[in-house]
């Protein structure tokens, strides 16, 4: 499966190096503005090849997305000193503006795939622009977050992270939604198996962990000035259940449901992903403080939206 990557930065490179290493595509183009950072990026990531699954990388233009199956969308501009999210947030709506119709021009049948932040807002952006049907614009979303949830949870309670099944919806930022009424052990509920294994989690141990996840952005960005291996994993995740048409089950940014409230909204909500984007969105069962947080944080984005007429 061919896969294209507009935007060679940290976040895509990350990316490309994940879907290099997992075997997930077996050809990766790189488009950016600039061709000689997106050349030095193949020509590194081409010779990891010989040491992870063989597969042909190439940089590009957008001609060259000509048959890609998915084009993830991470390019964008840096926030400026003293600019408002808002400020940001329309030019990274201009960069969109080219870019998208660009990427359709040549690849009209691509799933779309984005990348670049603020996510929810952009997806839905993108939707816009593209004018696909929604199954087709998807966001990273709350994939990251729902993974550093259920990795900090597997720490606690001493067992592997692959059998926990927890998620975060809405925001993919500081309004998101850790739900803690429906999350399990292979299916054993958390508070019952933190009780059987002696690992009580108590509101100070909620307060931790729910930290651990809401500002793990901050202080990775803090420490080294950006995040980006753990996005580069979940999109080659996203990537892989595409090409495989898994109809893997994965909290996703988008603006396809038949939900009334979130109908046109781009947030995130567990999703059913495959060969021809997302089929289904779901709504797992949550709590009254839960759903009422959820729909707090689906009024912020909403607001963000009409802020920009959109």
């Amino acid at each position: 499966m061919k896969v294209g990557i507009v935007g060679c930065g940290l976040v895509g490179s990350a990316t490309a190096y994940a879907i290099t290493i997992r075997g997930a595509a077996s050809e990766i183009v790189l488009v950016d503005l600039n061709a000689k950072a997106a050349k030095a990026q193949a020509e590194d990531l081409l010779h990891a090849t010989p040491f992870s699954n063989p597969l042909k990388i190439r940089a590009g233009d957008y001609n060259d997305l000509t048959g890609a199956k998915v084009v993830i969308l991470s390019c964008g501009v840096a926030q400026r000193p003293g600019e408002t999210r808002l400020q940001l947030l329309e030019r990274n709506v201009a960069v969109f503006k080219q870019v998208v119709p660009s990427v359709l021009k040549h690849a009209a049948d691509t799933i779309l795939l984005v990348a670049s932040n603020p996510v929810d807002i952009l997806t839905q952006v993108t939707a816009k622009i593209a004018r696909l049907s929604p199954s087709r614009v998807i966001g990273s979303g709350t994939i990251l977050d729902t993974a550093r949830f259920r990795t900090l949870l597997g720490e606690y309670l001493n067992v592997s992270a692959h059998s926990v099944h927890a998620s975060v919806l809405g925001e993919h930022g500081d309004s998101e939604v850790l739900v803690w009424s429906s999350a399990d052990i292979s299916g054993v509920p958390i508070f019952a198996f933190a009780a059987q294994t002696r690992r009580e989690i108590t509101d100070e141990i909620k307060a931790q962990i729910d930290d651990g996840v809401r500002r793990a952005a901050y202080r990775i960005i803090e420490g080294k000035g950006a995040s980006y291996f753990g996005i580069g994993a979940a999109l080659s995740r996203i990537v892989d259940a595409i090409r495989d048409d898994e109809q893997a089950v994965l909290t996703l940014s988008s603006s396809y449901s038949d939900m009334d409230e979130f109908t046109g909204l781009s947030l995130s909500l567990p999703r059913v992903i495959g060969a021809q984007g997302i089929s289904a969105t779901l709504m797992p069962s949550l709590s009254d403080e839960e759903y009422t947080a959820l729909r707090k944080s689906a009024g912020i984005l909403k607001a963000a939206a009409q802020e920009l007429g959109f």
